[in-house]
């Protein structure tokens, strides 16, 4: 603690440290979701609204889409979705999004 002259310190460390660990957390999950693919056939209304790029409005006709049937490849998505172009379409398979498993370039990925 406090030691003659000295400014205490351990408390700052230790409020440090704190610090670190939970921005060392935080990155962790990020990159873990992020890295984490997401079927669009299987996911939930919760996991396609955690996809960068997905809102609420998307999501529900996503869900209303895939009520009609499973997409088949990432053109049926696009073809059913109103609001998923191509430039939309990479950047939903870029945050995770697979379509049978695979990505808009058609890569199966795990």
């Amino acid at each position: 603690m406090c030691n003659g002259w000295r400014k205490p310190i351990k408390p700052m460390r230790s409020a440090l440290a704190l610090s670190l660990r939970a921005t060392a957390l935080w990155l962790a999950s990020a990159c873990l979701s992020a890295c984490m693919a997401t079927e669009i056939n299987q996911a939930t209304e919760a996991e396609l609204d955690s996809v960068k790029g997905l809102g609420p409005a998307s999501t529900a006709r996503i869900l209303q889409a895939r009520a009609q049937g499973l997409f088949k490849d990432w053109a049926d998505l696009m073809r059913r979705v109103k609001g998923i172009k191509p430039a939309q379409a990479a950047k939903l398979s870029e945050a995770g999004l697979r379509v049978n498993g695979k990505n808009l370039a058609g890569e199966d990925t795990p």
